[in-house]
């Protein structure tokens, strides 16, 4: 791969890990039929400093680009806190998830005013609580959902990643709820190790199914690397599980002494992105560095992605990370970013609405000043990057998840207080 990281090299880019301070507490699902509580924002609320958040989006809508490559934006819908993961159902509606502890529905472009529930409880402080949503392959058959969340364990600020399945008949309400996998990555709690940083953060937590319908679970490390290159533990790595939560028995550490079974990739700070490309069927993850040394990784069963033993950043006291930026043994990124860019969300274009844009990478960024946009990665037919285009900048939203629909449009989430669901398609003609 590391022709790939020689033709990444040159790109400009820019961009930082952003910390966020999330809504502090247990949250707690409001019940079935009850509507969600206003959008407000008050002081203390546990946001982190500085002033009260407003809303900064506008209303829209905005036409951006030259030429051929005009496209239109629009707000499909505000009113959401940190909304964190989408998925599109069949009959063009979506489930966008909260960060504080709330799944939503969103219904020919309105925002429904009660959440769907009942669920888990969640430890949703720092960047923990309602993570990614998906479908099960087989959705319209078994009306199946998923979705990771941070589970308190015993012990204040103590929870580790799980993975809730439920079935949803389209209401306000879940049946058959449960764990089908609580991470050994409980860590947080008193004693805990956090010289590096606050174990509210880098959860990771996204989802994707492959097509034979096993699903894959990324992990961050909850700012504690070491942990990533120990194979006895969740955290720091990719899982590949079967839809209720049991091990396939080809996952590429089965039967081997001291290695969790479900881990199929290992060596990861914080995989916020994580995407199928339909064009091959190949497994991609957009992974935060530290001090610069944003990833896009191609995942490939069994391998090392480095961390916190090699990477293309630095130590935020400026010291090189362990080895340096790279080492034997361990895969380096297809496309990265120094300085960084907060990268988040990962997908790949397979529609129809914008054809130029088919087998790109879009991706989400979170930087304050230089990173809040989309970027769009573009490759060559051997599959090296040749290029990036940076998508709504002006917009200056914090851009935690960017998807293809089911319509060919490309929709984001914006990672606010005040957040929103963005909708990008090609501009009418002049």
């Amino acid at each position: 791969m590391k022709r790939h990281l020689l033709s990444a090299i040159w790109f400009p880019a820019v961009s930082l890990l952003a910390m966020l301070a999330g809504s502090a507490g247990i949250a707690q699902q409001a019940p079935a039929g009850a509507a969600a509580p206003p959008q407000q924002a008050p002081a203390g609320r546990g946001r982190g400093r500085g002033p009260v958040p407003t809303d900064t989006l506008g209303d829209g809508p905005w036409d951006f680009g030259v030429g051929a490559g005009r496209f239109h934006v629009s707000v499909l819908t505000k009113g959401l806190d940190h909304p964190w993961g989408i998925a599109f159902l069949p009959d063009g509606n979506m489930l966008v998830t909260e960060r504080p502890g709330r799944l939503r529905v969103v219904r020919n472009g309105v925002l429904e005013p009660t959440p769907i529930g009942p669920l888990p409880p969640m430890l949703a402080t720092g960047l923990g609580g309602m993570l990614d949503v998906a479908l099960h392959p087989k959705f319209a058959q078994n009306r199946l959902i998923y979705f990771a969340y941070s589970k308190p364990g015993e012990g204040q600020g103590n929870a580790t990643t799980a993975v809730y399945r439920a079935r949803w008949d389209g209401g306000s309400t879940l049946a058959d709820g449960k764990d089908i996998l609580v991470a050994d990555a409980y860590w947080g709690g008193p004693g805990t190790d956090q010289s590096r940083g606050p174990a509210s953060g880098s959860y990771g937590a996204r989802l994707a199914f492959d097509s034979a319908g096993l699903l894959y679970v990324s992990l961050g490390d909850r700012n504690y690397g070491p942990k990533a290159q120990d194979p006895n533990s969740h955290i720091g790595k990719i899982l590949r599980i079967k839809d209720d939560g049991s091990v396939p028995a080809d996952n590429p550490f089965v039967g081997r002494a001291g290695y969790k079974p479900e881990i199929w990739t290992l060596g990861h700070r914080n995989p916020l992105g994580l995407a199928f490309n339909d064009a091959d069927g190949k497994l991609w993850s957009s992974e935060e560095g530290p001090q610069g040394g944003d990833e896009l990784n191609l995942i490939v069963k069994g391998k090392n992605y480095g961390w916190p033993e090699v990477s293309l950043g630095r130590n935020y006291d400026g010291t090189i990370v362990g080895r340096g930026f790279t080492a034997p043994g361990f895969e380096e990124p297809v496309v990265f970013w120094v300085p960084a860019i907060a990268v988040s969300g990962l997908s790949f274009y397979s529609g129809d609405k914008f054809p130029a844009w088919k087998g790109n990478a879009l991706v989400g960024a979170m930087r304050n000043n230089t990173g809040k946009h989309i970027q769009r990665v573009f490759f060559n037919a051997k599959g090296d990057p040749i290029g990036r285009e940076i998508l709504i900048p002006e917009l200056k939203q914090r851009i935690r998840e960017v998807k293809p629909g089911l319509d060919g449009n490309i929709y984001a989430l914006t990672d606010e207080t005040f957040g929103a669901v963005l909708k990008i398609e090609p501009a009418a003609a002049p």
